[in-house]
């Protein structure tokens, strides 16, 4: 291969690795915003599950 077309494969391999560490990344941030939804909706159930408590209590009085 010539020089010129090496230069090319490389250049593309490097574009390639930074679109690699760009997508992993991306794909982290999703995984900690999916954890912290997942705590968000449990912290809600929790909340849901109390007051749906109360409520019956207050009606069988």
């Amino acid at each position: 291969m010539t020089d010129p077309m090496i230069q090319k494969l490389r250049d593309r391999a490097d574009d390639l690795r930074r679109e690699k560490a760009a997508g992993e990344d991306q794909l982290r941030q999703l995984d900690e915003r999916r954890e912290q939804l997942s705590q968000t909706l449990l912290r809600i159930a929790g909340a849901i599950q109390v007051l749906e408590e109360l409520i019956a209590k207050a009606g069988a009085d």
